[in-house]
């Protein structure tokens, strides 16, 4: 009997009047074996009354849950769930499916809309007129005998803290990450952990276990063996994909925010839960069913988990993605779809705000749509193909043009409590994990762009060389963003693809310092690198699956070292090292795009192009080149002040302001000393993008304000781009991109 309860589950069961019919029956008991006397009876029995129990054997709840909640008494949440149901699982009856349409509307469904299905064991479930689902018994799947053994050796792992570690999970990952139910999971633990599905319970353990030092009653015990928990999570979630439930999908998605195991089975487990999400009907616009209105708040924000779990483990695996735009449509989620506010939320040190959680997953889900455009503009096999060959570059910066408009328009739009900078005390912020994956986005376009580019010619070169630009800006900020990072940032949750995005800034660098069309731009990127891995380095203290981002790095760099001496012959490479780029005479490393490489050490000149570059009017030039007003240092490689403009009006020099260096002959950089400058935009003191921060400026800026091109130029800035080679196309991408400005102390 459960606890409260007045009749016995069986014959709740089978609903009928529970009375006792027999007298308990005698129980045999096993005598001792014939050969162990008396005296050695009685000391085993000793023995066993004295020994302590052990960890394993702690006491945990036998109670056996209740097998259908539509005869719980009492108020509950779960009386009419779809997809929660304890011995029941649905699958959506699709449109080709064996079952047609039109004849289940012939079916006499009874009041709770259901339809049973003597010869197939299960029933018809209508949520509404078009929408129907099969139920099934749970009983015949694979190992449904063992789930209670399963939940009760999940259990005794962590107990007797269990309650405490369920309300780690909802004070710090739930409130950023909310694909769960609060008050369902909680007052189904209150019953018995029985309730669950034993992966999920498994995967809300394992994720709290992070934070097992943010509750002062926990930390001074010994914590629980979480590689025991991973096990039962990964035996256990192979089963419940054979009886597709909401809670499936939440396990594989809370697990798969393991920063452990993220090249392992995970893009396998991604596909899994799509299938099993498209059983459950995730794809599809639940706001007119008969289901629960909790239920379909909780089905919308489940389904954009598993939409974003799809596209930024597309980006970061470097797979197709499972989810189309045809066949999905769910609408974006709204402040009714999440129960919690900030009257629920916890005041105890680390805790998350609920309502920032909020709004940082609804734009953690805005952005994964734009990203989503991302590779399925450029990184499709079709799109692969149709962006290859002559003229490449001009068909990739018109695609890139409405993506890069979106980004810099999602960015404008941020509620002001998403900026890095608008942190409360004793309070942990995620806010890192969303402008993380806005810079990977970023980068992601950028790497698409800096592919397309060919070895200039007389009419490309200043079009190669804005690209160029314009990507450096990006590996700039990201940096800086990442440097900028407080122990409030890097001890919260970070979503499952921030530990690649660290990584994909490093490999930027790496592409950028690669393709250098001469020594002194290599030679800045290898120093950013070096500065960006110590910046990793130490941060990892704080979160230790940075320390992926230092390896991928280390790789990286290894092997463009390599490269780089073979192709300058400053010496024998590497014992076994084979070059992969054969005569490189298109591979940058600081020899020159295009170039042969030199026959001895000395470092070569600038980039020398075939035909002479392309000769501006003087007033493009824009200020004196000649003169620096604030003593700064004219870039060798394009005679423009290297350094930047601070909030403060004071001048830096444009490497990491997180270390507040300004510029002065004494205290430049080796990468500074290198570092190939252009002018910022400054968009004045009522910029609405003032955080402090290298943030894109308004959409009206142009490449020419990024360039100190004057507008009243004679024939127009359009005919003057064109006198140099750059297409009306290219000059449109540009006038959206090349608007920056540097700034010191905030997110972007």
């Amino acid at each position: 009997m459960n606890e409260g309860a007045e009749i016995c589950v069986l014959c709740q069961f089978h609903s009928q009047e529970c009375t006792f019919v027999q007298s308990p029956q005698p129980r045999k008991r096993r005598l001792a074996s014939s050969n162990v006397g008396s005296e050695d009876q009685i000391v085993i029995k000793k023995r066993r009354s004295t020994e302590p129990e052990s960890p394993q054997e702690t006491a945990i709840r036998g109670n056996i849950p209740v097998d259908d909640y539509a005869n719980l008494r009492g108020p509950s949440l779960l009386k009419t769930t779809l997809g929660l149901q304890g011995h029941r699982h649905s699958q959506l009856i699709g449109p080709t499916s064996e079952y047609e349409p039109c004849l289940i509307d012939l079916c006499p469904f009874d009041q709770k809309d259901e339809y049973m299905l003597s010869s197939a064991g299960g029933s018809f479930r209508r949520v509404s007129d078009e929408i129907t689902f099969l139920m099934f018994p749970d009983h015949p799947t694979q190992n449904h005998s063992e789930i209670f053994d399963d939940l009760d050796a999940i259990e005794r792992i962590v107990a007797p803290h269990g309650q405490s570690l369920i309300n780690l999970y909802f004070r710090i990952v739930h409130p950023s990450f909310p694909i769960l139910h609060k008050k369902v999971f909680l007052e189904k633990y209150s019953r018995t952990h029985r309730e669950f599905s034993p992966p999920l319970l498994a995967a809300v353990y394992i994720l709290a276990l992070h934070w097992w030092s943010y509750d002062r009653d926990l930390s001074p015990q010994k914590k629980p063996d979480v590689a025991a928990l991973e096990k039962l999570a990964s035996k256990t979630i192979a089963d419940v994909m054979h009886r597709p439930k909401l809670a499936a999908v939440q396990a594989g998605l809370l697990l798969l925010q393991r920063h452990s195991d993220l090249k392992g089975g995970s893009w396998a487990l991604t596909c899994q839960l799509v299938a099993v999400g498209q059983e459950l009907g995730l794809h599809l616009n639940c706001e007119g069913w008969k289901i629960p209105s909790w239920e379909r708040g909780l089905r919308k924000r489940l389904a954009w988990g598993l939409f974003m779990q799809d596209k930024w483990g597309a980006l970061t695996h470097g797979r197709p993605s499972h989810i189309t735009r045809s066949n999905w449509a769910v609408p974006a989620v709204t402040a009714e779809d999440f129960p919690e506010s900030a009257a629920d939320e916890d005041d105890e040190e680390g805790s998350s705000e609920v309502e920032k959680g909020r709004m940082l997953f609804e734009q953690m889900i805005n952005l994964s749509g734009i990203m989503a455009d991302v590779l399925e503009t450029f990184f499709t096999l079709e799109a692969q193909q149709s962006l290859a060959g002559r003229g490449g570059t001009n068909r990739v910066l018109e695609k890139a043009k409405p993506i890069q408009i979106r980004l810099k328009e999602w960015f404008s739009k941020l509620p002001e409590c998403l900026r890095m900078d608008a942190t409360k005390v004793r309070k942990l912020s995620s806010n890192g994990y969303l402008h993380l994956a806005y810079f990977a986005t970023e980068i992601t376009l950028h790497r698409q762009i800096l592919r397309s580019l060919s070895p200039p010619t007389n009419t490309e070169s200043y079009i190669h060389h804005i690209c160029r630009s314009a990507a450096k800006t990006r590996l700039i900020s990201a940096m800086d963003f990442v440097n900028r990072l407080k122990p409030e940032h890097l001890q919260s949750f970070w979503y499952f693809a921030s530990k690649v995005n660290f990584a994909l800034i490093g490999t930027f660098g790496s592409l950028l310092w690669a393709t250098s069309p001469n020594m002194q731009e290599a030679e800045f990127y290898k120093a950013r690198l070096s500065e960006y891995r110590w910046t990793l380095r130490v941060s990892s203290r704080g979160a230790e699956f940075m320390e992926y981002a230092v390896g991928v790095l280390d790789a990286s760099a290894g092997y463009l070292q390599q490269e780089q001496f073979r192709k300058r012959g400053l010496g024998n490479a590497a014992l076994g090292y084979t070059s992969t780029v054969g005569a490189g005479e298109n591979f940058g490393l600081g020899m020159g795009v295009g170039l042969n490489p030199p026959s001895s050490s000395i470092p070569p000149p600038p980039l020398q192009l075939s035909h002479p570059e392309p000769t501006l009017p003087p007033q493009w030039h824009g200020p004196d080149l000649t003169h620096n007003e604030h003593d700064g240092h004219l870039s060798p490689i394009t005679g423009y002040d290297d350094s930047e403009v601070d909030d403060d009006g004071e001048m830096t020099d444009g490497s990491s302001t997180s270390s507040r260096r300004r510029l002065n002959s004494s205290s430049a950089s080796p990468s500074m000393k290198a570092y190939q400058g252009f002018p910022f935009v400054d968009s004045g003191p009522h910029d609405p993008l003032a955080t402090n921060a290298s943030t894109p400026t308004s959409t009206t800026s142009s490449a020419f304000d990024f360039f100190m091109i004057p507008n009243a130029m004679p024939g127009g800035r359009v005919q003057g781009a064109e006198a140099a080679g750059v297409t009306r196309g290219e000059l449109d991408f540009l006038a959206t991109t090349a608007g920056w400005r540097s700034r010191r102390d905030g997110d972007d």
